[in-house]
């Protein structure tokens, strides 16, 4: 008998593959294996799904550890478990003797929810868009295009967040370099401790019974709110350097873009305005968050890496393959 194979021509086949055939039409294709474009038979094995699954759940628990370790600095820091080195001062030094400001323009409690916030909820609505209106699919061993893609594009975000402020923290526990409302936290001044112009103070002892106060002195360098703003917004900017391009964004899009940047910076300068750094740590932590971002963007994350579209040749697909010509695989 004549059968009309995936590729479009005729072939002949034995009355086993029909009754086969007829077999599995008969119990909805989900029997005990299943039809290729050749039109032959292959049984499927039960345990390989089992073995998917197990895979999928060492992968995603590997990830999750790979996260956990990349903050361990960060929350060493956060919860006080390392002191920072306690570095000393030249007497006459100006820089430390600017007066303690109770405000901050941007507190921590804006800062690093919003810039979650912001960059994560557009990368999510960019996914989904994409997800819904491009046929993008994905070879992850995710098997919803919805959960691979934003596992993709928002765990990549995330590790470069644990990644930019454990090296922040990091460096702020090693070098210990004082603030410039040093001394207005400490209650001191350099004629009440007496000492000589341009003597290096090794130790002092400060009239501020709250410690914590004192620790946090001690951890100007370099800016976590420039590290981190700068960080958040280009990568922000790369995405939609990646995901927008509709043609009417010709000059919307680095209209947008100039405001993200510029809010980084805002945000990094408002730090010296406030006397909780000095121009070189807002200056190093711009650097480091925008080498981040830079790092994360176009090497780890996927959405500057080439999308590689399905073979649609009569040989490499069926008839009813979902496939279409618009769609892509990342």
């Amino acid at each position: 008998m004549q059968k009309l194979n995936s590729s479009g021509t005729h072939c002949n086949t034995l009355p086993q593959d029909a009754e086969l055939q007829r077999r599995l039409d008969d119990s909805g294709g989900s029997g005990e294996g299943r039809e290729n474009g050749a039109g032959k038979h292959f049984p499927t094995q039960p345990e390989d799904q089992g073995l998917f699954c197990t895979k999928r759940k060492m992968l995603v628990a590997l990830d999750v550890i790979c996260l956990l370790v990349a903050s361990i600095p960060f929350f060493a820091c956060e919860l006080s478990a390392v002191t920072p080195y306690e570095r000393g001062f030249f007497c006459g030094d100006d820089t430390i003797t600017y007066p303690y400001l109770g405000r901050e323009a941007i507190p921590d409690t804006l800062l690093i929810p919003g810039g979650i916030a912001i960059t994560g909820l557009t990368i999510a609505l960019g996914e989904c868009y994409r997800v819904r209106f491009r046929g993008v699919l994905s070879r992850a061993f995710v098997r919803n295009r919805y959960v691979s893609c934003l596992y993709k594009e928002l765990g990549s975000f995330l590790f470069g967040c644990c990644v930019g402020q454990s090296l922040t923290n990091m460096a702020k526990l090693s070098v210990g370099r004082l603030r410039p409302s040093f001394l207005s936290v400490c209650n001191i001044t350099y004629a009440s401790i007496k000492c000589t112009p341009g003597s290096y103070v090794s130790q002092v002892i400060c009239n501020q019974p709250n410690s914590k106060m004192m620790e946090e002195e001690r951890k100007s360098f370099f800016s976590g709110h420039a590290s981190f703003a700068m960080y958040t917004m280009l990568y922000l900017a790369f995405y939609l350097q990646a995901r927008l391009s509709w043609r009417g964004a010709r000059l919307l899009r680095p209209l947008v873009q100039f405001l993200l940047v510029m809010l980084a910076f805002y945000t990094g300068l408002s730090r010296i305005s406030d006397y909780r750094h000095h121009p070189t740590d807002v200056l190093t932590g711009f650097i480091q968050g925008g080498l981040t971002a830079y790092w994360v963007a176009f090497h780890i994350s996927s959405m500057f890496k080439p999308c590689a579209h399905p073979d649609l040749s009569p040989t490499k697909m069926s008839l009813d393959s979902p496939l279409s010509s618009q769609q892509t695989v990342c």
